[in-house]
């Protein structure tokens, strides 16, 4: 056989991926079809529904839920690019994924996890704003001020995507074609890549490392002040509502960072992908079916426009 380049082994040897997914019998590829199509119907309904009573309810027009409607699109988006595919492949024999749409798919995964990461910041500049100097919070976070935050969230995002992407599919994948995973991630197209992953490793802890740490130390700052304010305030009444708010928030943020850390930002994140799958099963599909639960259920401004709308409904 003549000798190839690596960069010829990828382009004659590598047109089509198969996605492993999860192992064991008809009846474990069963159970785990019905638990993804509940999660993902879930997902559906919860953040159809937000997105819809955030833009029925003119109470709602404000720039927290403003943000909280673009979230649940991202999360919305998120799920849809991995939970159809892996359904799927349940009860398929190849499981064959192309070349092109395991880039694609990676490079939307991605964009939509990176763009998450940075709302979560946004969001908690906003409470920040609202909580610490409300009597420039209506200036400050102005309908324009409040669409450039989410466009530069995106475009953060899509920066991190095209990078993670051209540089991951650059790498000549002569060796193997069997991806260890229910989606195209990095880390299990990593360990199945011949070629040297050392810069790979680098732009995915570095870049993603970052992120995650920027955005947190934003987090944190922000409810470092939020806490002081809080505890500075007399009515009993107000904290209960800010704490109520801020937890929800909190609680979506340590959610969605903590399995993104365990995930991406630590060296030996590629080493393990059993355990991988599991994480990336939480993430990818169970953060994004509890974040509109998260928010609604604690939040009572969201309860009373369910109400409004239900009566609103019941009259037509």
């Amino acid at each position: 056989m003549p000798s190839h380049s690596n960069e010829n082994l990828s382009k004659v040897y590598i047109q089509d991926f198969v996605l492993e997914g999860f192992g064991g019998g008809l009846e474990t590829q069963a159970l785990l079809f019905t638990l993804f199509l509940a999660l993902y119907m879930v997902t559906l309904l919860g953040n159809i529904l937000m997105i819809i009573i955030i833009t029925l309810d003119a109470r709602l027009h404000s720039p927290m839920y403003f943000f909280l409607k673009n979230l649940s699109f991202v999360d919305l988006c998120y799920s849809s690019v991995i939970a159809p595919n892996a359904l799927a492949n349940f009860f398929s024999s190849s499981k064959v994924i192309t070349f092109a749409g395991c880039a694609t798919q990676f490079f939307f995964i991605s964009l939509m996890a990176t763009t998450e990461c940075f709302l979560l910041g946004v969001m908690a500049y906003d409470r920040f704003m609202a909580i610490c100097s409300p009597l420039r919070y209506p200036s400050t976070m102005c309908q324009s001020a409040c669409t450039r935050l989410v466009l530069g969230a995106y475009c953060g995002g899509c920066f991190n995507s095209v990078v993670q992407t051209s540089f991951t599919f650059h790498l000549p994948f002569c060796s193997s074609n069997h991806i260890n995973h229910f989606f195209c991630d990095v880390p299990p197209l990593l360990q199945i890549a011949c070629g040297n992953t050392a810069i790979n490793e680098l732009l995915l802890f570095g870049i993603c490392g970052l992120i995650i740490v920027g955005v947190t130390f934003v987090i944190l700052i922000s409810y470092g002040y939020i806490t002081v304010t809080i505890l500075r305030m007399g009515s009993g009444a107000g904290r209960h509502k800010i704490f109520s708010t801020c937890g929800s928030h909190m609680t979506a943020v340590t959610l969605f960072f903590g399995t993104l850390f365990v995930m991406y930002a630590q060296p030996g994140a590629i080493e393990s992908m059993e355990q991988g799958k599991v994480v990336s099963v939480f993430y990818t599909l169970v953060i994004p079916m509890l974040n509109p639960l998260i928010y609604s259920l604690r939040n009572k401004d969201v309860k009373e426009a369910v109400q409004r709308l239900g009566q609103k409904h019941t009259v037509m």
